[in-house]
């Protein structure tokens, strides 16, 4: 009963939200006509989701069917991976990297209710299926997300939990050190800038199954290193969300 009230005035109070900051287009940025729900008619057109056939791992789109992994997963000595399943929901190409950066650097956090939204439209079965105890989103170094104001990823786990009543916990993992930019690296260079950048608390010793969320997936590094940290803390199974995916073809 609690949750069912928590998302009545969640949604009350994000319609009078749309009220004094009318809302707009998620793609262009354009304020949306009355009616139009977060993209128009003709950006809608323009966002490629991510559709099967998809890596049986990560769950990004690979080129053919009965293909189980995409390149990235297959580099993996012997299959071995720190977290169970990965999904996302759009291909990190065209128009939504604009969207992507004003969300991360732009302060437009209202995007994270449409992706929240559309996580649960798509994986709402499996959400439900993998039933995680608590939302993790990948840390930020503390230094790094003062100066920005926010961790986005933090923003789409708020927003996702409040879909699908499931809590944030923001205490479990912590960033000990900043990291160099992952698309400046290699394969061995991700690996080393991520040695022992991740931390857990003792608090995360009474969860089992948990979901990471992020916002944007390249090869994995990051969402590896903190479902390995989990792991070694004592979680029985990490799952991965991320908003895009990189095509990886």
């Amino acid at each position: 009963m609690k949750k069912k009230w928590q998302k009545i005035i969640h949604h009350i109070a994000d319609a009078v939200g749309r009220v004094i900051f009318p809302p707009r287009c998620v793609l262009c940025d354009e304020l949306l006509e009355p009616g139009q729900t977060w993209l128009h008619p003709q950006c809608e057109k323009d966002i490629f989701r991510v559709q099967e056939p998809v890596c049986m791992h990560c769950g990004r789109p690979v080129l053919a069917e009965g293909e189980e992994f995409c390149p990235d997963c297959k580099r993996k000595k012997n299959g071995s991976f720190s977290f169970r399943q990965g999904k996302a929901l759009f291909v990190y190409q065209g128009r939504i990297k604009k969207a992507m950066y004003r969300f991360k650097y732009a302060n437009r956090r209202e995007y994270a209710a449409y992706f929240a939204v559309y996580a649960d439209e798509k994986y709402g079965e499996w959400l439900r299926k993998i039933a995680p105890e608590a939302i993790v989103p990948v840390p930020m170094y503390g230094k790094k997300q003062r100066k920005r104001g926010y961790n986005q990823a933090k923003v789409f786990a708020n927003a996702l939990a409040r879909q699908i009543g499931v809590p944030v916990r923001t205490d479990l993992v912590r960033r000990t050190r900043n990291t160099t930019p992952m698309k400046l690296l290699n394969d061995t260079e991700r690996k080393n800038n991520l040695k022992n950048a991740f931390q857990t608390t003792q608090s995360i010793v009474k969860y089992k199954k948990i979901l990471l969320v992020d916002d944007i997936y390249t090869t994995g590094s990051t969402a590896d290193a903190v479902a390995e940290c989990m792991r070694q803390a004592g979680v029985n199974d990490v799952f991965y969300m991320s908003i895009c995916i990189g095509k990886g073809h």
